[in-house]
């Protein structure tokens, strides 16, 4: 049962499928990572994307599993991908990564995704790739001094295509296979003609800000449930029955 259909159960079927169930996997950014050394996982995409699904309909609960890692990349989430993710029997897996696959190579990553995708398809999930935000495009002033080194070499490989040719990759693969995309990647490609995106990055090499979290959340939302029922008419459906109080049959 997809997750639109679930919006919509009474206490019979949620006994027997149970709540929507969402796995983010994925690296820092998924993690909750923002400026430098600080979490947050209220403000965090896939919180956010909770939160939306719960003002929906508040009878239905909403689990996301939160698999993302620091420093994560596709290839290193394959050996935890059944045990972090599938075993969970999950609706959908949100696959967000390629900030830190750019230290490798190009062709490892988009296997690698495919393999991901491959065996999200065979649980019976659904996979959507995110794709990520674009780095930084410059040293900002105020980057944390340890990183100094590190912003200079993403910010190099921003600017001379390898992010975009990664990018490319990962959206050829989800093609190839029928994957969603949620594009945010694209985005901020945009938003780089009028905008310093350097200066929409939290840690000011590879984090978005909370505004980006939340259009994520947004885009992921409307994929989701692009035809779903206004709350109030969900709630008053007469086969919904949104009592939580115990019932003998």
């Amino acid at each position: 049962m997809d997750v639109q259909k679930k919006l919509s159960m009474g206490i019979s079927e949620l006994v027997e499928n149970g709540p929507i169930t969402i796995v983010a996997l994925g690296d820092s950014v998924t993690h909750g990572g923002f400026e430098m050394d600080l979490m947050d996982y209220e403000a965090v995409y896939w919180n956010r994307l909770r939160q939306k699904i719960d003002a929906k309909n508040y009878f239905i609960p909403t689990n996301i599993i939160n698999a993302g890692i620091g420093g994560g990349t596709a290839h290193i989430a394959l050996p935890r991908l059944q045990r972090q993710c599938l075993d969970h029997h999950p609706d959908v897996v949100l696959v967000c990564f390629g900030l830190n696959d750019i230290n490798l190579e190009l062709e490892e990553y988009k296997e690698s995704l495919a393999e991901i995708f491959r065996r999200c398809r065979e649980a019976d999930a659904q996979p959507i790739l995110i794709t990520p935000n674009m780095l930084n495009t410059y040293v900002a002033d105020d980057v944390d001094e340890r990183y100094h080194e590190y912003a200079a070499q993403t910010a190099e490989w921003q600017n001379g295509g390898r992010m975009d040719a990664f990018m490319d990759g990962a959206r050829e693969v989800a093609a190839a296979m029928n994957v969603p995309v949620c594009d945010l990647y694209a985005h901020w490609k945009e938003l780089s003609k009028t905008q310093d995106t350097t200066m929409m990055l939290a840690n000011r090499i590879n984090h978005p800000n909370r505004e980006s979290h939340e259009w994520i959340a947004q885009q992921l939302f409307m994929m989701l449930f692009p035809d779903t029922l206004a709350k109030n008419e969900v709630t008053a459906n007469k086969d919904v029955n949104t009592s939580t109080m115990y019932v003998d049959h």
